[in-house]
C-alpha cells in the first residue's frame, strides 16, 4: 500500500466504491423492518415473503451481472500489479487519451513534463508542445497518425526545453493505437533524448575534425573498389587533379580516369592470400582533369578477406613533382625513369633466375595481367600458351638468365581478357645486386596479326574473284555460241519435231549455266548493273508475295518497314536477287523446326554507325535492311567462310556455294556493306547498309504508265561491222544479223577491224565489238576510230561488267550487251541503236 500511495500517476479508469449505494441498501432494509412491525398480523408474513423475494431476485441478477462483467467490485489492491507499476515509474512520459483530447491515464514522468501536481494540471501532447513551425508540423503529423490509428515517431527540437534547464531540448514522441473496445484510445510516449543527441553531435564533430585533418593533409589519399571505382578522395588529391569533391564517389571518378598510361592495371595486379594485408609501393603518373600528368608515388594497401577476395584499397599519394632545389635532381631522375618505365607502350618485366616476375610496368600488366598478378608463384607467364610457344619462350628466358646475347625473339599466341591475343617477346640478360635474372620485353601484335590475316583473306578473295571472273568471261563466250546455235536450230524446227524438245533442253541448260556465270561475276564484282533511284520499302512490298511463297507454309514472313525511308541507287533486279538469296538461306536454316523470317528496314544516320561495332563500316547515312531468322544459327568456324565462293554446308547437289558470295558481290558493287551476326541455336541476322542517295529532280522515281506493246519487228538494213575473236560467237552473230537483212562485215581483232573500216571508206552504220581481244582490244579500237573521224556508234559485248572498261574509254557514246546473249537480244539491241542513230 505504501508503494501505491507513493505513486502520483493519474488514472481515471480506477473507480472507488459508492457510499450512496450502501446507504440506499440500508434504508431499504430498514423500511421493510418497520413495515413488518406496523403491518397487521395477517399481512406480516406476506410482507416478509415479498421482501425476501425482491432481495433474492436482486441478488441473483447482481451475481449474473458480476459474472458477465457488468458489475465490478471496487478494490485498489488488485490494480496495483507489476505492469502498471512499470508504466507509472518509467522515465518515459506515457499518456493515454480517448477520443480527441480526453486523458484517461498519465504516468509520473509525463506529469513531471507537464509540471502538474494533480490531474487538473495535465495537458494533452498537442497542447504541451508548441513553438516554431517545424515543431507544430511534427505534432500535427503525430495527431493525424493518432486519428487514423497508425503508429508514428517524430524527433523534435524545442527551445527552451519543457524543464527549463538548458537552451535546447530534444524530444522523441511516439504514438500508437491501443486495442481498446468502443471509443478510440491512443498511447503517447514522450522521451527526453537531449543527452543522446548531444553525444551524437559530439561524435559527428569528431568525425568532421578527422575528415578535415585528412582533407588538408600534405599528402593525397584515395580509396578504390576492386572494380576500379574511386569511392573516396581527399581534398588535397582532388585539388592536385582538379576534381570537384562532390563528384567523387558518385561515379565521377575511376582508376581508369585518374591513372595515366594503363597504370590502373598495376594497381589491379596486387594479389594476396586470404586474410593478408598487402602494401605495394608504385611509381606512376596520375591524369589531371586538364589532361596534364602528375608524377606520384603510391603506397597502395589492399586487405584480402578470408575468401581471398580483395577489399577496398587505402592508398597514400605522394607528389613527386620536381622542385627547383639542386638536391632534388636525383628525385627528378627517378621520376623521369618511372614515367618512362610505365608510359612506354612496350610491356617490360624483370624476372629472377627461376623466371618469376619480380616487377612489371603498366603495359605488361595490361597485356598479361595473370602473369603480373601471379608471377611470384612460378612460371605463370607460360600458363595458357601452347606447348610449342611455352617451350620457345622458356628457352629464350633461360638463355637470357645465362647471360647469352642475341636471344631470338619469340612470337606467341595466348588467351587473355576478351579473346585471343598475340605478342612478340624479347629477352635480355639482367643482374641486380649480383643476382642473375632477365628482362622481358613484349610488343602487342594482336592488331598487326589481325590486319595481316584480313589482308591475306582479302588477297585470297581477290585472287578467287579474278579467277572466277576470268572463268565466267571465257565461259560466257562458249555459252553465247551454244545459246545462239540453239536459237538457230529452234527457228528451223517445228515444235512437233522430235529434236525440238532436245534443242530446247540444250538452250535451257545453257541459260542455267549462264546464271552460274552471273553469280561468279557478281562475286568478282564484274557484272553489269543498271542502277536506278529506288525506294527500298516499295521494292520489298512488291516482292513480299514471292517471298511468302519461298518461305513456305511451315514458316512465317514478317515485313516491318521503317518510316520515311531515304532513296538509294541500285539495280532493282540485283537487289531483289540479294533479298531472295537471303530468304532462301533463312528458310533452309529453319527446315527442321520451322520459324519466322523477319525483314526490317530503317534509316541509319552517320552518328549511329558506331553503335554497330563494325570496324569496316564507313560512317555515313544508310538505309538498313535486316533479314533475320530463328533457325539453327551459324557456328563461329563457319561464319568466317560464308561469303567465300563455292563454300556450302548443304548436301552435295543441294547448293552451289555461290548464293552468299553473290549477295556479297552485288552489295559491294552497289557501294554498300553487308555483315552477319549469328548465335548457334538462336538464329542469324544479315544487315545490309545501302548508302543514301539524294536524287536530283530529273532522277526522282516516277510511276511509269504501261504502254500497249506493238508486235516486234526484227528486220532491218544497214552495214554492221562485227568484231569478235571467238569464231563461233562471230559466226552465229553474223548469220543472225544477215538473216534479218543487215549487211555484215567481220573482223577477228581490233587491228583487222581498222583495216576493214579503211577498205570501205568508213561507210559503216554500226560496230558490234568484243571488249577483250588479242593485239588490240575493243576500247583501244574505239579510241582509234574516233581519232580517224569514224562516228559510227559502237556496241560492246563482254562477259565483264560495263564499268570494268568504260573508265578507259575516251568521251563518246556507246552501247553495251552483256554475254551470254540470245539472237533475239542481239537483234533488239542492234535495231534500237540503229534507230537512235538514224533519229
Amino acid at each position: 500500500m505504501s508503494e501505491r500511495a507513493a505513486s502520483s500517476a493519474f488514472d481515471r479508469s480506477e473507480r472507488p466504491g459508492s457510499a450512496g449505494l450502501v446507504l440506499t441498501f440500508a434504508i431499504a432494509i430498514l423500511t421493510v423492518s418497520v413495515g413488518y412491525f406496523l403491518a397487521p398480523t395477517a399481512m406480516a408474513p406476506r410482507l416478509v415473503m415479498l421482501a425476501l423475494a425482491l432481495f433474492g431476485v436482486a441478488g441473483v441478477f447482481s451475481l449474473f451481472a458480476y459474472a458477465v462483467g457488468l458489475i465490478q467490485f471496487s478494490s485498489r489492491v488488485p490494480r496495483n500489479d507489476v505492469t502498471k507499476l512499470i508504466a507509472d515509474t518509467t522515465t518515459e512520459g506515457l499518456v493515454v487519451t480517448k477520443g480527441d483530447m480526453q486523458i484517461v491515464y498519465a504516468n509520473e514522468a509525463y506529469m513531471e513534463l507537464c509540471g502538474a501536481r494533480d490531474p487538473s494540471g495535465l495537458q494533452a501532447v498537442e497542447r504541451l508542445f508548441s513553438g516554431p513551425p517545424e515543431v507544430s508540423e511534427a505534432i500535427y503529423r503525430l495527431a493525424q497518425a493518432a486519428r487514423s490509428g497508425r503508429a508514428h515517431v517524430e524527433d523534435l527540437r524545442l527551445s527552451p526545453p519543457l524543464t527549463g534547464a538548458g537552451a535546447v531540448g530534444w524530444y522523441r514522441i511516439k504514438v500508437r493505437p491501443l486495442p481498446e473496445g468502443g471509443q478510440r484510445a491512443t498511447l503517447w510516449g514522450v522521451a527526453d533524448v537531449t543527452s543522446e543527441r548531444q553525444r551524437q553531435e559530439g561524435v559527428f564533430q569528431e568525425l568532421q575534425h578527422a575528415i578535415d585533418f585528412l582533407d588538408h593533409a600534405p599528402a593525397g589519399f584515395f580509396s578504390s573498389t576492386p572494380d576500379g571505382g574511386v569511392s573516396y578522395m581527399n581534398k588535397t588529391l582532388a585539388g592536385w587533379l582538379g576534381y570537384d569533391l562532390t563528384q567523387v564517389g558518385s561515379g565521377g571518378a575511376s582508376l581508369a580516369a585518374i591513372v595515366a598510361n594503363n597504370g590502373a592495371a598495376l594497381l589491379a595486379a596486387v594479389s594476396g592470400s586470404p586474410g593478408e594485408v598487402r602494401t605495394e609501393q608504385i611509381d606512376l603518373d596520375l591524369r589531371c582533369r586538364n589532361g596534364r600528368s602528375l608524377p606520384v608515388r603510391l603506397l597502395h594497401q589492399v586487405a584480402f578477406g578470408q575468401d581471398g577476395v580483395a577489399g577496398a584499397s587505402r592508398t597514400l599519394v605522394l607528389n613527386r613533382t620536381a622542385g627547383e632545389k639542386p638536391e632534388e635532381g636525383l628525385r627528378a631522375a627517378e621520376v623521369r625513369f618511372a614515367r618512362f618505365f610505365n608510359s612506354t607502350p612496350m610491356a617490360i618485366a624483370t624476372l629472377d633466375a627461376q623466371g618469376r616476375v619480380l616487377d612489371s610496368n603498366a603495359a605488361f600488366a595490361k597485356l598479361l595481367p595473370k602473369a603480373a598478378l601471379h608471377g611470384k608463384e612460378g612460371w605463370s607467364l607460360l600458363a595458357g600458351l601452347s606447348e610449342s610457344d611455352a617451350q620457345a619462350l622458356r628457352k629464350a628466358i633461360e638463355e637470357a638468365v645465362e647471360g647469352k646475347s642475341d636471344v631470338k625473339p619469340v612470337n606467341v599466341s595466348f588467351e587473355e581478357g576478351a579473346g585471343p591475343r598475340s605478342a612478340r617477346f624479347f629477352a635480355s640478360a639482367a643482374e641486380d645486386s649480383g643476382q642473375k635474372g632477365a628482362t622481358l620485353y613484349a610488343l602487342d601484335t594482336t592488331e598487326q596479326r589481325k590486319l595481316q590475316e584480313e589482308f591475306a583473306q582479302s588477297q585470297k578473295m581477290n585472287a578467287v574473284g579474278q579467277l572466277a571472273g576470268g572463268i565466267a568471261h571465257d565461259f560466257n563466250n562458249m555459252l553465247t555460241a551454244i545459246i545462239g546455235y540453239s536459237d538457230l536450230l529452234l527457228s528451223n524446227h517445228r515444235p512437233t519435231d522430235p529434236a525440238f524438245r532436245d534443242i530446247r533442253q540444250i538452250k535451257e541448260t545453257a541459260n542455267r549455266a549462264a546464271g552460274l556465270t552471273r553469280q561468279l561475276l557478281a562475286f568478282s564484282r564484274r557484272q553489269t548493273l543498271r542502277p536506278q533511284v529506288l525506294q527500298l520499302g516499295d521494292a520489298l512490298s512488291e516482292l513480299q508475295n514471292l517471298l511468302r511463297r519461298i518461305v513456305g507454309e511451315k514458316n512465317e514472313l514478317d515485313l516491318r518497314q521503317g518510316r520515311d525511308l531515304w532513296f538509294v541507287k541500285a539495280d532493282l533486279t540485283q537487289f531483289e536477287q540479294v533479298i531472295i538469296n537471303l530468304v532462301v538461306n533463312a528458310r533452309d536454316a529453319m527446315a527442321d523446326t520451322g520459324g519466322r523470317v523477319q525483314i526490317r528496314t530503317r534509316n541509319v544516320t552517320k552518328d549511329e554507325c558506331a553503335g554497330f561495332n563494325e570496324i569496316h563500316l564507313v560512317p555515313a547515312d544508310y538505309v538498313l535492311v535486316e533479314v533475320e531468322d530463328s533457325g539453327s544459327g551459324i557456328p563461329p568456324e563457319v561464319m568466317e567462310k560464308i561469303f567465300e565462293p563455292f563454300f556450302t554446308t548443304k548436301e552435295v547437289g543441294k547448293g552451289t556455294g555461290l548464293g552468299l558470295s553473290t549477295v556479297f558481290g552485288i552489295v559491294k558493287q552497289s557501294g554498300g556493306f553487308i555483315f552477319a551476326q549469328s548465335e548457334v541455336g538462336k538464329g542469324t541476322v544479315f544487315r545490309i547498309f545501302m548508302p543514301r542517295f539524294i536524287p536530283e529532280e530529273k532522277e526522282a522515281p516516277k510511276p511509269e504508265a504501261e504502254a500497249p506493246k506493238a508486235a516486234a519487228d526484227y528486220t532491218g538494213q544497214g552495214v554492221i561491222l562485227l568484231v569478235e575473236d571467238e569464231d563461233a560467237v562471230r559466226s552465229i552473230g553474223a548469220r543472225s544479223l544477215k538473216s534479218r537483212g543487215f549487211t555484215v562485215l567481220e573482223a577477228s581483232t581490233g587491228l583487222e577491224a581498222l583495216e576493214v573500216v579503211e577498205e570501205v571508206g568508213g561507210k559503216i552504220d554500226l560496230i558490234v565489238s568484243d571488249v577483250v581481244m588479242p593485239e588490240m582490244d575493243g576500247p583501244a579500237m574505239f579510241a582509234e576510230l574516233r581519232k580517224r573521224g569514224v562516228t559510227a556508234k559502237v556496241i560492246f559485248v563482254s562477259g565483264y561488267a560495263e564499268e570494268a572498261f568504260a573508265k578507259n574509254l575516251p568521251e563518246g557514246d556507246f552501247g553495251f550487251l552483256p554475254k551470254p546473249f540470245s539472237i533475239k537480244q542481239l537483234i533488239e539491241t542492234v535495231k534500237s541503236h540503229m534507230a537512235a542513230q538514224s533519229g
